[in-house]
């Protein structure tokens, strides 16, 4: 099928480079192939001038044809333009990478140039084969979008049935005693998570890594969502910095066992892999900000405003909380895209010449690219206040959406919109943007914030009472939010930085709690059975932990945030075995009972005599055959005598217990026993238990 862009169309014939209209100095292409050594190098380069496509000001083309290439060759290019960064100077010649790269190699780079110009200047090579009289990936040798053997798309799990395992793509390992070792836990290490047929590269030592094995679906999540997967000059932190927007990022898709990168190749093949197995695949999309993006240098104030701070009446200055000097635009350290101010241009979309804005365009020119190349079914939007145009996040939103659509629509399927979902993190969690909606769904940072006090046994600061604390954490409903599916849930994010945010591990250790494996157990059993979407950060269903701090013990952006990664090596740990196996109990609950499906939620039991916290909720709705009852102690107290069977009175009496219907027989799941009707809401509790109970 043809992209619904008409950018994707030229680039299949010709070099494409869009937005130079004022250019005075035509660009150039520069082109060349690589040669094998150590390290690599560029052979017969060649400078072939561009030429404006009739009719359209700002569209420049080399075509393919043209170019003298030979087919079945892979090509390395750069476009050499005038900088146009206002911190440089305005009359140097610089190469960039194609802002619309479908793949770039960071092996090779542009030439050193004079300061004040950095080594950030010297921007990657894009790299296209040439096969058939077409440009394409080189990884793919003429194979894009080869889904071939995925299910039909409405067999993949609807929104209110989703588990979401967030995953950095760093990982480290324990090298020996007191030491690490960090590295990129690429494309095909993460297919090794998932096929049991795949092995992984760089951590094939990891047994979660081995053949035979298949780690996510062992721990039953259904979706997964990679930490930023485009292409970031970063040496792959957390990825929260991209550059190139078109391209998988180099490092993921080019393992220490590879002779060449196969960036494209490798991510259609783990997206495919989720398919196959029925988990569905999100990006995470960085669109706030990008690091040393081509454009910085090709068309910087068309695409950028490099300094709120002194441009205050700027329409792009401020985020979305407001136009007080407190809310201005935040870059974190990289250049803040313009999303308000408007240009008469060509439409990377349509292929028609209107007012618009550059940035919008390019972002949705690149969401097609991942919408149809690689078949993504969520988009989870990060730093949406620093996004801050409403209207572009709607609009990216619809697009997505629609592409979607149009996939089941190929297939004969039914089903788009339930299996489709844009989130937004704003941790200010504005409702407006579900009420407009702008977005489907936003990060409910407020469930973690208020469960992670109960697990303390406190009071959120903002409630009275400890009921209240958690009465709302586990309805999303009790902050505004109208259905599940728009509250994403989690107990930590990768957002570990500053207080509170830590590692639930870590939490519990700040706070003076060293016996962790129940209260970590209590946590996962109130997330798996709230109302709203759980999410799982990668690690947190073992407990894991951190391992790097800065002088003052905390995580911070320069000490741990975005490089002390997931240790599956603590997978070894039999306590951490332990954890791990309660949670997938409840994950698979999770996506497979009808009563954690829907809204239905009642508090069916409160109890603070003697001490005790001790709360029970029923999910499902009331009467029916699809229940499940969740006890949860969150206090030191313990039936008397509990574990003497030979006293009939060390039981806990939960009054009010739903009836069993006929045919149906309670289960606890987290021990995997059927309970006889007998003891049934009469059965002992222990300190910071959950038992969790369903119909079956």
């Amino acid at each position: 099928m043809n992209p619904p862009s008409d950018l994707l169309k030229r680039k299949t014939s010709a070099f494409i480079l869009w937005r130079l209209g004022s250019a005075t100095t035509p660009p150039l292409l520069i082109i060349g192939q690589l040669q094998a050594g150590s390290p690599v190098s560029l052979i017969n380069e060649r400078q072939i001038a561009m030429t404006r496509v009739p009719g359209i000001a700002d569209l420049w083309e080399a075509a393919a044809i043209n170019c003298n290439l030979k087919g079945g060759q892979i090509y390395y290019y750069w476009f050499e333009v005038t900088a146009s960064n206002p911190d440089r100077p305005n009359n140097v010649r610089i190469r960039i990478t194609d802002p619309t790269a479908y793949m770039v190699d960071w092996r090779i780079r542009g030439p050193v140039l004079p300061a004040p110009f950095t080594d950030d200047d010297r921007f990657p090579a894009s790299v296209a084969l040439f096969k058939s009289g077409k440009l394409m990936p080189p990884d793919l040798d003429g194979n894009l979008g080869n889904f071939s053997g995925e299910p039909r798309p409405d067999s993949l799990p609807p929104n209110n049935r989703l588990v979401i395992y967030e995953l950095p793509t760093a990982w480290t390992r324990s090298a020996q005693v007191g030491s690490r070792d960090v590295g990129v836990g690429s494309f095909t290490d993460i297919l090794a998570l998932i096929d049991a047929n795949a092995e992984g590269e760089n951590f094939d030592e990891l047994d979660v890594t081995k053949l035979g094995r298949s780690y996510l679906t062992e721990l039953g999540v259904n979706a997964l969502e990679l930490l930023p997967i485009a292409d970031s000059i970063y040496d792959r932190q957390w990825g929260y910095g991209t550059t190139n927007y078109f391209a998988p990022d180099f490092e993921l898709g080019f393992p220490s066992t590879y002779t060449s990168p196969a960036p494209n190749r490798d991510l259609g093949e783990l997206v495919r892999a989720c398919h196959i197995n029925r988990i569905r695949f999100f990006v995470d999309v960085v669109m706030a900000f990008a690091k040393c993006n081509p454009y910085l240098e090709g068309d910087c104030d068309e695409f950028f405003l490099l300094d709120p701070g002194h441009h205050k009446s700027d329409p792009d200055a401020h985020n979305s909380r407001g136009q007080d000097d407190s809310n201005l635009r935040n870059g974190f350290g990289a250049s803040l895209f313009r999303y308000a101010q408007m240009v008469n241009s060509y439409d990377p979309i349509s292929g028609q010449t209107s007012l618009l804005s550059p940035a919008r365009q390019l972002m949705k020119a690149s969401l097609v690219r991942w919408m149809l190349d690689f078949h993504i079914d969520g988009i989870r939007m990060d730093s949406v206040e620093n996004v801050q145009n409403w209207d572009f996040i709607q609009e990216y939103n619809q697009l997505g959406r629609s592409l979607y659509q149009q996939r089941f629509l190929a297939a004969g399927a039914n089903g788009a919109d339930e299996r489709f979902l844009v989130v937004g993190e704003e941790l200010n969690e504005p409702l407006e943007l579900l009420n407009q909606k702008r977005l489907d769904g936003l990060w409910h940072q407020s469930f973690k914030d208020y469960i992670r006090m109960a697990l303390l046994g406190r009071n959120h600061e903002r409630e009275q009472t400890f009921e209240a604390t958690v009465r709302k954490a586990i309805d999303c409903r009790a902050f505004g939010f109208s259905d599940m599916s728009q509250a994403i849930i989690y107990l930590t994010s990768h957002d570990v930085e500053g207080f509170r945010n830590e590692r639930l591990y870590n939490f519990f250790k700040y706070n003076g709690i060293f016996e962790t494996e129940q209260r970590i157990k209590l946590g996962f059993a109130c997330l798996l059975t709230a109302v709203g979407i759980p999410m799982i950060l990668s690690g947190d269903e073992f407990a894991d932990e951190h391992d790097l701090f800065d002088v003052n013990g905390n995580v911070t952006q320069d000490s741990g945030k975005q490089v002390d990664p997931v240790n599956f090596n603590r997978l070894g740990d039999d306590w951490r075995k332990r954890i791990k196996e309660y949670v997938s109990s409840l994950v698979k609950l999770r996506t497979t009972h009808d009563a954690l499906a829907v809204n239905d939620t009642e508090f069916i039991h409160v109890d603070f005599e003697e001490g005790k916290r001790v709360l029970v909720w029923r999910r499902g709705v009331a009467n029916s055959a699809s229940q499940v009852v969740v006890l949860a102690n969150f206090s030191d107290y313990a039936t008397p005598d509990a574990l003497n069977p030979q006293n009939p009175n060390a039981q806990y009496v939960v009054p009010n217990w739903p009836q069993t219907p006929n045919g149906k027989q309670w289960k606890e799941v987290t021990q995997n026993r059927a309970v006889p009707a007998a003891q049934i809401g009469r059965e002992p509790i222990f300190p910071w238990e959950a038992k969790v109970y369903a119909l079956f």
